[in-house]
């Protein structure tokens, strides 16, 4: 509803932002192709529920080749698009890496960062709401997939229209939707405490 501008917001003042404005992603955001010459250990995965995590955590061990030196070099704050489709991401997810300062990933993802003009809070927002999938699906050869992974070329992932408020608006927006998210988790918290309480009370009944 947000991303589709369904919802308005206004400044301090009660008064009405500038009018979103359509860019290429180009425009917005680099690509990153820094190779981990380094040669950094902490292989990266996306998770559709956790976001870009080591695969360690994920998998309980390394399933990447041993050398990793012409794997990307992301640093927090990157985002990277997985092209493999997965429940909940028709189209494939991008997510952005958090938990970790950095960490390399596989060649296959298509990684970047944002310049100035895009808040990364709201960007993170904007892709988690799926929006670019009918951009994406513009690009996508039908039919064509490799391994699993969709037919997107990095050119016309970088060509796809990104629709951006002003940088204040963005702010706004990914402050609001933080602050959603985290009432959610509080809530989910509370939830798993009270189903413990509950099968504690039945065994105790049961006994």
């Amino acid at each position: 509803m947000i991303f589709k501008q369904k919802i308005s917001f206004k400044d301090k003042d009660g008064n009405p932002y500038p009018s979103w404005e359509i860019y290429k992603l180009k425009d917005i955001a680099e690509r990153i192709v820094s190779k981990n010459s380094n040669n950094n250990q902490n292989v990266l995965t996306i998770s559709a529920q956790h976001g870009l995590i080591s695969q360690l955590e994920f998998f309980n061990k390394s399933v990447s080749a041993k050398n990793v030196e012409g794997y990307y070099l992301l640093k927090n704050g990157d985002f990277a698009y997985n092209k493999s489709y997965s429940t909940g991401y028709p189209m494939g997810a991008i997510k952005r890496l958090n938990r970790h300062n950095e960490g390399v990933v596989s060649t296959l993802y298509i990684c970047f960062r944002f310049y100035e003009k895009a808040n990364k809070d709201f960007m993170e927002h904007y892709f988690e709401s799926q929006i670019q999938n009918n951009e994406l699906e513009k690009i996508a050869q039908e039919g064509a997939r490799n391994h699993g992974l969709l037919n997107v070329g990095v050119l016309d992932f970088f060509d796809i229209d990104v629709n951006l408020p002003s940088i204040q608006e963005q702010k706004r927006i990914s402050t609001f939707l933080s602050k959603i998210d985290q009432k959610v988790q509080i809530e989910k918290k509370i939830l798993e405490q009270l189903d413990a309480q509950r099968k504690y009370l039945l065994q105790q009944m049961f006994v």
